[in-house]
């Protein structure tokens, strides 16, 4: 089983499963020559798409496109179902940094179809993570800055502030759809200057003041 760790206490949660936000940035949704949603666009990612900080990101045979989008990421305290955005804090334990992995030549190809594109992003090792740092308020995770770095380049840089929908409407826009479980970890979407990796690349992504990953790509 795939886990979560909290860094306070060293902590393992098991993870069952990822919901994630895509165009929950106008700057990204622009970028990508989509239209903004009326609503939050939900899509989900296997447990099995975890690696940790540390671990390498392995480059899939399938793609000639690996694409990086850098995550402010909410992990689950109690199971909860069609709960209203005012409820959300009380079901939220902590907060990390993740990376959303995207085989985006695949991804494109399957929306030319008009096929599902669920392999494009929950393939093994498509979403890192930190360990989590418990939430106490959680007003903290309305202006937190986060950015990724590709070999020295910054290429992504924003602030949670941006985001089109909170963490808590996103959450209870999720639980509207699944039981959301302990452990369960919910993605709220990327900034602009998304790009692609190669082998060889360092990346080193940030979420505020206290948490900050590296990866290499093999």
């Amino acid at each position: 089983m795939s886990y979560v760790v909290l860094a306070k206490t060293g902590e393992k949660l098991d993870v069952g499963k990822i919901v994630a936000a895509g165009q929950n940035y106008a700057d990204h949704t622009k970028e990508m020559g989509a239209e903004k949603p009326s609503a939050p666009v939900l899509f989900m990612k296997p447990s099995t798409s975890i690696i940790h900080a540390g671990d390498p990101i392995v480059y899939p045979s399938v793609t000639n496109l690996l694409h990086h989008e850098v995550e402010l990421g909410i992990v689950i305290s109690r199971d909860c179902r069609d709960i209203e955005p005012v409820d959300a804090p009380a079901h939220m334990l902590g907060y990390l940094l993740a990376l959303d992995l995207t085989l985006r030549d695949v991804q494109l190809a399957a929306k030319k179809r008009g096929h599902p594109w669920a392999t494009a992003k929950g393939f093994d090792g498509s979403c890192p993570i930190s360990e989590a740092i418990e939430i106490d308020n959680p007003s903290v995770l309305r202006t937190l800055e986060l950015g990724l770095v590709v070999n020295d380049e910054t290429r992504q840089q924003g602030n949670t502030a941006d985001m089109v929908w909170t963490s808590e409407e996103l959450l209870a826009a999720a639980s509207g759809f699944f039981t959301l479980e302990r452990g369960d970890i919910l993605l709220t979407g990327t900034p602009a200057g998304v790009g692609p990796l190669e082998r060889g690349d360092t990346v080193e992504a940030w979420l505020g003041e206290e948490l900050r990953v590296w990866f290499n790509v093999v």
